[in-house]
């Protein structure tokens, strides 16, 4: 079937089968790290006798909540190894998939207010390029050409000094993801069931052996936790605790309008990055919510907050209308950076902590994952992202680029 005739409504596009009594592994979380996780074992592993279970609605939870940026400009070696890698796989997995992801490749630009972001904003391009990661630094002047609506003026209070920009990255129909992973497990025979909450474990000394869940037990073999803000609740059902904190983060969403914003624009210093979606509405992100929680909404003060910024940076946005807003729930590290690997259970693997930027990593973390699943043992990707480096120090510090939600 060709992407252009392919349904647009999900009932079409994969079985929703009762849940069987066993399978060979078992895939907590039906978002997008899960479906990539599931097509992933199927496709390079072989395992196509296993679960993805997920509570709601397939990609209901924060695969239907971030806004949607894709781009693998992060510091440290090991970020950008995993982060470039996914940005690879985003160029080629719609064809892959046989499903058009929009993926858009307009661009992401990071903007630098002081002196002390233009230091950084350098540094971080110079180790991108050592990473063989696309970088470039823009003066303002540039800046504008690539965002005419952008205000550059002096005399605002978060003044334009410059940006890194990323020409490769953009953003993607994060639904469109999600039914394209979904469409092809479920033709390799991958069950994914929908509606089915995991309400504990079943183990055999420290082994685990099965699922709980409110349409039954599942005998497995192999359990991979991929549930984002509710990691934490999953692994202590199976008796550890994992070092993260789950935060509500906001988005919004304005009317639609003519196209009038050519890339994505970020600010860590003011907490907003803003892109315009495809029917041309404008799709605006803050920063996390600073108390812990689970519930999916957010403070008002911070969408003030972000509007405001926005407003100055964007005179243009001033008579904007916001349609909705909504939030997700974000597993933030200490080291912002995510856990991906084996856990103190036998047989058990967890991927979560990927706190802003779990979206942009899809591809790779399923990749990953699978792989580890599948052999025991982690890829040489996800290696460095295990939960012993909490222990040994290890740390991948990448507050500077994950700590504002994009």
């Amino acid at each position: 079937m060709s992407t252009h005739q392919l349904p647009e409504h999900p009932d079409f596009l994969w079985r929703n089968p009762e849940p069987k009594s066993s399978y060979d592994a078992v895939i907590v979380g039906g978002g997008g790290h899960g479906l990539a996780t599931a097509y992933f074992l199927a496709k390079n592993h072989g395992m196509t006798n296993i679960a993805v279970l997920e509570k709601g609605w397939l990609a209901g939870g924060n695969m239907a909540r971030n806004t949607t940026i894709i781009r693998s400009n992060y510091l440290w070696d090991e970020s950008a190894a995993i982060y470039e890698h996914a940005l690879k796989l985003w160029e080629i997995l719609p064809e892959e998939l046989e499903y058009d992801f929009l993926f858009s490749q307009r661009g992401v630009m990071n903007l630098a207010h002081t002196l002390g972001d233009v230091r950084e904003s350098m540094r971080r391009v110079g180790a991108n390029k050592l990473n063989g990661v696309d970088a470039e630094w823009l003066d303002p002047q540039q800046v504008k050409e690539l965002c005419p609506i952008l205000n550059i003026s002096d005399n605002i209070r978060y003044p334009v000094m410059g940006a890194t920009y990323q020409p490769r990255a953009g953003i993607a129909k994060h639904d469109h993801v999600a039914w394209a992973f979904a469409r092809k497990c479920d033709e390799m025979g991958v069950d994914i069931i929908q509606n089915c909450e995991v309400t504990g474990f079943v183990k055999d000394g420290n082994r685990v052996v099965g699922v709980k869940t409110n349409r039954g037990t599942i005998n497995t073999e192999k359990v991979g936790l991929a549930a984002a803000g509710h990691s934490s609740v999953l692994a202590e059902m199976a008796g550890f605790r994992l070092p993260i904190q789950s935060h509500p983060l906001q988005a919004l969403v304005s009317e639609l309008h003519e196209p009038v914003h050519p890339t994505v624009v970020m600010s860590n210093h003011v907490h907003v990055y803003v892109s315009q979606a495809h029917k041309g509405e404008l799709v605006m992100g803050a920063g996390v919510d600073s108390y812990n929680g689970y519930g999916q909404r957010g403070s008002f003060h911070v969408i003030e907050h972000q509007m405001a910024a926005a407003v100055e940076l964007f005179p243009i946005f001033a008579r904007a209308h916001v349609l909705r807003t909504w939030g997700g729930i974000v597993d933030t590290t200490l080291d912002a950076s995510p856990i991906v690997g084996n856990t103190p259970v036998e047989n058990m693997f967890v991927n979560c902590g990927w706190g802003t930027g779990g979206f942009k990593a899809t591809p790779a973390a399923g990749m990953t994952f699978a792989h580890n699943i599948a052999t025991g043992e982690p890829h040489r990707l996800n290696k460095p992202f295990a939960l012993e480096r909490f222990e040994t120090g290890a740390l991948i510090d990448e507050h500077g680029a994950a700590a504002v939600a994009h």
